[in-house]
């Protein structure tokens, strides 16, 4: 797995980049959980839903955002972090400028940048959004959301209560002209500690191999 240093918006940005064979296979950028708790790009959620993108054919980047690992800078409040997920998808992009399809995950944090990129990069076709913490950030800001994607919990969530949850997918399902597919796992807590990590990825896969026999957004 190569390790790569891009630049961001306030210096270089660390990452783990895992290109295919195919010069025209879709791409994915995975995100991580909130810098000021320990999250990095080699959180179990990240880590794992990055080989899942990988074993689908997908070439995947994921990376540390400002001020973790060796990325310069320091948190931003998710401004700047948003940027640097921007930054990503443009490295990402500039390498494989023949993709058709372009997809972005995000864990927790991670999840809530994601929704952010997906309003402002209309070239990604579809999202992962893996516990959203709507309970802690507004995610008003999806009017309308312009791609259909997953957006996966777990029942026994206590840092992003799963009702908080639900009442964004329904906000969301208004909304014409985009599927939003929402899946909860029994038991499974924020973090999917086992043995729910296996169930959320299947999951995942599961969707986006769907998603890419389709033909519509």
């Amino acid at each position: 797995m190569p390790e790569v240093i891009f630049p961001g918006p306030e210096g270089r940005l660390e990452g783990r980049y895992h290109p295919q064979k195919e010069k025209d296979a879709p791409i994915a950028i995975v995100l991580h959980p909130h810098p000021q708790f320990g999250g990095t790009m080699n959180n179990k959620v990240v880590y794992n839903l990055h080989y899942a993108f990988y074993n689908m054919g997908f070439t995947v980047l994921r990376f540390n955002f400002r001020g973790v690992g060796r990325s310069q800078g320091e948190y931003d409040q998710g401004i700047g972090e948003l940027s640097d997920a921007a930054s990503a998808l443009d490295y990402l992009q500039s390498m494989n400028n023949n993709s058709k399809h372009c997809w972005v995950a995000g864990f927790s944090f991670g999840a809530w940048i994601g929704m952010q990129l997906l309003m402002r990069r209309p070239e990604i076709t579809g999202f992962i959004s893996v516990s959203p913490p709507a309970n802690m950030y507004d995610f008003s800001f999806l009017a309308p959301c312009p791609s259909s994607g997953l957006i996966i919990n777990g029942t026994a969530d206590r840092v992003a209560p799963p009702a908080d949850t639900v009442s964004l997918v329904n906000k969301l399902h208004e909304q014409k002209g985009i599927t939003i597919t929402h899946k909860q796992i029994e038991g499974a807590d924020h973090f999917f500690q086992e043995p729910h990590m296996e169930t959320m990825i299947g999951s995942v896969s599961d969707y986006v191999k769907r998603r890419l026999t389709e033909t519509s957004r």
